[in-house]
């Protein structure tokens, strides 16, 4: 089964869409780390649902429980179980079309791999509310690497082939307070007209989210398998709607030539670096002290109100869809602090692995 990530801090994934919750647990968690639910619920807060044009009419709470692990605010060093319980549930329109396949979702996929026993109720495992699982582990990953002073960020780049300007840092920092997580304003009132117009036709848009994680050591890494940017995109492509993923210059790498990709090194305040930083922060699938970036296109959101042709897979005959229930219009704002906890889980895996973070934190 494929459930789990990461080798010395290993996240499992549990629960559905329309079940009775979804949660995490992490084995592997070093012992001493304080730890309060609230830590989690800042970083969980920044997924939910908003009020905007782009986002669901569910308004879930998801109210953060630690069930295990922690013991006076600080972990235990056993496995830390989270769980948030699913309150605003509606699974009456996916009753009524449970035998419709619907485009771009996993309706058909899961049914021949579970031969029908799959929970259809909004996709079940398969949909995006699993990753509320994803990124409270991050939050526990996120302090673990605090304590070797590394910071995981994302923000929105693009939304429907709209661009954003290139951002500094400290606006990057600061697009949990924009309504669709990017740091430039101006793209952002036009992607909301975008948004507003695709929602307004019963359609969806996609984007692009940057991942950023800061003062990462040179070193980590596990070639030639478990390779950094290797590991990476295993856990962003477990994101639902992540269709690609591109270190530093990415496919533009491929129209370069050596002496423009190259990152040449120098000696500043007494260390090595780049000057550029076309490689993302790795190379040979280890760390090169460099800044790691990122980008993970999200596609359009599958759920739409048009018209669209499917298979009824109880009759096994051709026929129309036309969905209805609370979908986003535009799933790339709330996936952007998914993106920032992937990161931190994958990264923590590997300063644990390289013994950058003790078993017992003191």
């Amino acid at each position: 089964m494929g459930n789990s990530l990461g080798k010395l801090f290993t996240v499992t994934s549990f629960g559905e869409s329309h079940g009775r919750g979804i949660g995490v647990v992490i084995d592997g968690c070093p012992a001493g780390l304080p730890l309060a639910e609230t830590d989690v619920q800042k970083e969980v807060d920044k997924r939910r649902a908003g009020r905007g044009v782009a986002s669901t009419r569910r308004m879930e709470e998801d109210r953060v429980e630690i069930l295990s692990g922690v013991f006076n605010n600080r972990t235990t060093g056993t496995p830390v179980c989270m769980i948030i319980w699913n309150k605003d549930t509606d699974a009456s329109a996916y009753e009524r079309t449970k035998a419709l396949l619907r485009p771009g979702h996993a309706d058909y996929t899961a049914f021949m791999k579970y031969g029908g026993f799959n929970d259809y109720r909004g996709g079940g495992q398969f949909s995006g509310r699993i990753t509320a699982g994803f990124v409270m582990a991050g939050a526990v990953a996120k302090k673990l690497l605090g304590t070797i002073k590394v910071e995981t960020l994302a923000h929105t780049v693009e939304i429907g082939g709209i661009a954003a300007k290139t951002a500094t840092l400290p606006a990057v920092r600061k697009v949990d307070a924009t309504p669709l997580k990017c740091a430039d304003a101006d793209a952002t009132a036009k992607m909301l007209l975008a948004i507003e117009k695709a929602r307004g036709e019963g359609d969806s848009l996609g984007g692009i989210i940057e991942g950023i994680a800061l003062n990462v050591p040179a070193g980590i890494g596990e070639p030639v398998f478990d390779t950094l940017e290797g590991d990476l995109a295993k856990a962003l492509f477990a994101i639902p709607a992540v269709k690609g993923v591109e270190f530093g210059a990415g496919f533009a790498a491929a129209k370069m030539r050596g002496s423009e990709n190259n990152d040449p090194f120098v000696m500043k305040r007494g260390r090595i670096t780049t000057i550029t930083n076309n490689a993302g922060g790795i190379l040979g699938g280890i760390s090169n002290g460099m800044p790691i970036t990122v980008r993970v296109a999200v596609k359009p959101t599958p759920s739409i109100g048009r018209p669209q042709k499917t298979v009824d897979i109880e009759k096994m005959e051709d026929v129309g869809l036309e969905i209805v229930g609370r979908h986003d219009a535009c799933i790339v704002p709330r996936a952007v602090p998914v993106v920032a906890a992937m990161l931190a889980i994958v990264l923590c895996d590997h300063a644990l692995r390289a013994q950058l973070i003790p078993e017992v934190i003191k």
